[in-house]
């Protein structure tokens, strides 16, 4: 009965060489899992969710929601001519993307029979291949008066708009 029970309870272990090499290994092998796991867990480098530049991502989640720029409200506005010089005549002294040219007064005929606030209105919120003018480097007024400075080289008589007054306190 002893050699059946011996032959019950055998293992994969059957000499004592096999078992000092199992001992070993029970030791070793989790020393060296844990080797790893700390060392991938400290890397710098680590993919991201999803990311594969992790600066790109973070600089994205991080961006400002805005921006606050100060301005003197008190400089001299700045002449028709100077804005159209500035803002407008990368496209309309050369007629680009179907913008009418400074003194082409074919061109502007119909334009100005819709009259100047239908011009300036154009011209804040953009038209065509036009983009919006208006919260940009100009004022309102200022772009208002390139608008007439354009037109009227271009057959018009409208009256440059003036500085708005002083708010009063």
């Amino acid at each position: 009965m002893s050699d059946q029970h011996e032959q019950d309870h055998t293992g994969p272990i059957k000499t004592p060489k096999q078992m000092m090499w199992a001992a070993i290994a029970s030791f070793v092998v989790p020393v060296f899992v844990i080797i790893g796991l700390v060392a991938f867990v400290t890397a710098d480098k680590k993919p991201g969710a999803g990311a594969t530049n992790m600066e790109k991502s973070v600089a994205e989640r991080l961006q400002k929601v805005g921006t606050v720029e100060v301005r003197d409200a008190n400089r001299p506005l700045k002449s028709g001519e100077e804005v159209y010089k500035a803002q407008c005549a990368a496209c309309h002294a050369a007629g680009v993307a179907g913008a009418p040219k400074l003194g082409d007064q074919g061109a502007w005929a119909a334009r100005i029979k819709t009259g100047y606030d239908a011009l300036l209105n154009s011209a804040l919120k953009g038209k065509g291949g036009m983009s919006a003018q208006g919260g940009g480097d100009h004022s309102d007024v200022e772009i208002g008066r390139a608008v007439v400075h354009l037109a009227n080289a271009g057959g018009a008589k409208f009256a440059e708009p003036k500085a708005p007054a002083p708010a009063a306190q």
